[in-house]
């Protein structure tokens, strides 16, 4: 058990790189941020590497080692299980999940041309579209059915006998659209298993498009002029597997505040209680103070609280860096006097986001933590500059989530039988 109590504010995408409309300062160094100023004047700050330093990471990656789940197995965790997990989809022995975006695309001398990876970030009518992506048989057994899950954002289940994992993505990735959609391939040519899933991918993929071409709901959109969702790209496949938790392993009570369901399938993954409201969204117009509300509320049943903001990330992937200063302001504002002796606050990001390219990047990302009777640095700034001459100097995420567990007197001296989770 631990003496203290723990709230962990996890801010998507919060580090960044100089923009040139904000004079060459990223958005968290132009912010007005009085109240995170303060706490990094209170604390103790540094600069956090989600997996190893200078490796891009996505959401479920960053996210997921800040949330306690072993560094190798956060190495491994495919994004494609994680998503399934934050609808709470029934999964089967056997079956392929797989991360997908509703796109836009078309066919042209051969090849599927990508117009939007996000279909304009749709929000409405994904249900409708995904309904006709259901139980369709590829050959040899193999079904497909698509789920929708938060804007864009669907999990393509492949179910039927002898399937693999290891096929590539047909998504090239943000900044990559130029490539096309990539066809799947196995990872191992001698994977028979995974040949067959390659095969079956490719072939839904073909068929999403034929089906969601003419879909009413797509006609309604081509008539505001919004972008079609007409398509499927599918990412980070994988299966159903346990994974190692340092939280659960050390018998800790842990909730999770979020409105993005990849953090809600981590939180379920880990056997974490996940709370959600009716403005909770992954959107940067999230109710903040509803969320902020439920975090204060769970610090009296929980001993370690996950608070997590997905807007700034959202921002940067619209390369729209006044937009996440905007945002950093009101997650600022959120911020108000707890007013309790026995919590360690920590706050940091998953990952960083560079606003100039609307992609994920491998800088590393400002951190601050605040412990009753903690040490302080000379820091006075919460940013990406101030944070580089902080105490905490450059850790691991794995580490920074130790020291914060450390300062709630949640974990002891080291053992051997605690390398399982804390290191490998």
């Amino acid at each position: 058990m631990a003496d203290s109590k723990g709230l962990l504010i996890i801010v998507d995408g919060l580090g960044d790189r100089s923009c040139p409309e904000l004079g060459g300062q990223t958005p968290l160094e132009a912010a007005s941020t009085p109240r995170l100023d303060r706490l990094a004047e209170q604390g103790i700050s540094g600069l956090v590497d989600p997996l190893y330093p200078g490796v891009p990471v996505g959401t479920h990656t960053g996210t997921g080692a800040l949330m306690g789940l072993a560094p190798r197995d956060a190495a491994l965790l495919a994004r494609g299980p994680v998503e399934a997990a934050g609808i709470e989809l029934p999964v089967g022995p056997g079956d392929v999940l797989l991360r997908c975006n509703f796109a836009t695309l078309s066919f042209e001398q051969g090849r599927i041309q990508i117009a939007d990876r996000r279909a304009g970030r749709i929000r409405e009518g994904t249900h409708e579209l995904a309904a006709v992506l259901q139980d369709l048989p590829l050959g040899d057994g193999i079904t497909a059915s698509l789920y929708p899950t938060t804007q864009h954002r669907a999990v393509l289940a492949l179910r039927g006998p002898g399937l693999s994992a290891e096929v590539t993505d047909t998504d090239p990735g943000s900044g990559r659209e130029a490539l096309g959609a990539l066809p799947a391939s196995a990872r191992d040519a001698g994977n028979a298993a995974a040949l067959r899933t390659a095969d079956a991918v490719n072939h839904f993929v073909h068929e999403a498009h034929r089906l969601l071409a003419a879909h009413p709901v797509n006609a309604g959109r081509n008539a505001r002029g919004l972008p079609p969702a007409n398509g499927i790209l599918t990412r980070s496949a994988g299966v159903a597997g346990s994974l190692r938790n340092l939280v659960s392993y050390l018998g800790l009570k842990a909730s999770v505040i979020t409105g993005e369901q990849t953090v809600a399938g981590l939180g379920r993954l880990f056997g974490f209680r996940i709370v959600s409201g009716a403005g909770f969204t992954a959107l940067p117009q999230t109710d903040l103070a509803g969320k902020w509300a439920a975090a204060v509320s769970e610090l009296e049943t929980s001993d370690l609280v996950f608070l997590h903001i997905k807007g700034p990330d959202i921002c940067s992937h619209d390369r729209d860096p006044l937009g996440k200063k905007a945002n950093l302001e009101c997650i600022d504002a959120m911020l108000s006097d707890l007013r309790r002796d026995d919590l360690v606050i920590g706050v940091t990001g998953d990952h960083s986001s560079d606003s100039n390219r609307g992609r994920h990047c491998g800088d590393p990302v400002p951190c601050l933590l605040v412990t009753p009777n903690g040490r302080r640095d000379v820091v006075k700034r919460f940013d990406e500059a101030a944070c580089m001459t902080g105490g905490l100097g450059r850790i691991s995420a794995t580490a920074f989530l130790i020291t914060l567990l450390d300062g709630m007197a949640a974990i002891g001296n080291f053992r051997p039988a605690d390398t399982d989770h804390l290191f490998v």
